[in-house]
């Protein structure tokens, strides 16, 4: 009998959180101690965004480096965690809103997956594949798809959504990138996400381009805020919410992760 598993949402900053050691790394690395080993993961990064929907299906997904001006050694990392062709084929089948296309050969594991996986899966021997983010769907929309995903749940599947639910590198404050820093507004907009994410209250989370004020800057692009509205569209009456790696950087970058069930 397979063991229901929880879902998280985690703020994955910077690619040097792959290389570097802070309290974010260490919130991962805790986390990790208490989750079950799943069969395998669904992710959905922030870094994979398509024209329709489509899913990983290669045996062996390569680690990719899409990110530039990084120290070496942060280019060679590797993590060699298998894919699922089997997964993919079936997350195919039980998404019915869209048709979903199931690439073998192009994408891998992107830096939105592979930088946090390292870290609640450092053996790499958890079976991964990435649902990509559909550019043209709207929140709504997303939000129904990721609610199509909940029976893998119960097939021992995890699934993880990798962003930050604020993020607005323009107004990035650099002085300040190491550091737990974020502006006033940050914090007002953070404090009202993370009341809604507990009260689960998910018609404000998906109603994010209406709300204006702050929250314009905060979202100012939606691929890093997505992810989030797949882990919260899986929430169960009877499922614990536990928010971890609360924190900022640069004033205006969330850490914020969540964990539920």
């Amino acid at each position: 009998m397979n063991m229901k598993m929880p879902v998280l949402f985690v703020g994955h900053g910077s690619p040097m959180i792959a290389i570097n050691e802070d309290r974010f790394t260490d919130g991962f690395k805790k986390i990790a101690e208490i989750l079950p080993k799943p069969k395998a993961v669904i992710c959905i990064s922030a870094h994979w965004e398509t024209s329709e929907l489509a899913v990983t299906a290669m045996e062996h997904p390569k680690t990719i480096h899409d990110f530039g001006g990084f120290p070496k050694a942060l280019y060679e990392q590797k993590y060699p965690a298998p894919g699922s062709p089997g997964l993919a084929d079936e997350i195919a089948k039980t998404i019915k809103m869209f048709p979903v296309v199931k690439d073998e050969f192009e994408w891998g594991l992107d830096h939105g997956t592979w930088t946090v996986m390292k870290y609640l899966f450092p053996e790499a021997d958890v079976p991964i594949v990435q649902l990509s983010l559909d550019h043209f769907l709207t929140p709504q929309q997303h939000y129904d798809v990721a609610k199509q995903l909940s029976p893998f749940r119960e097939k021992g599947v995890m699934v993880i959504g990798s962003g930050n639910m604020i993020h607005n590198l323009r107004i990035l404050d650099w002085n300040h990138i190491n550091v737990d820093y974020a502006y006033s507004w940050t914090k007002d907009v953070a404090q009202d996400m993370e009341r809604a994410i507990l009260t689960d209250n998910h018609k404000a989370l998906i109603s994010f381009p209406d709300r204006g004020g702050d929250f314009r800057f905060a979202i100012p692009t939606k691929e890093h805020y997505l992810p989030l509205l797949y882990a919260v569209a899986l929430k169960e009456e009877n499922d614990k919410i536990t928010l971890f790696n609360e924190g900022f950087l640069g004033g205006s970058l969330s850490m914020t992760s969540v964990l539920i069930g």
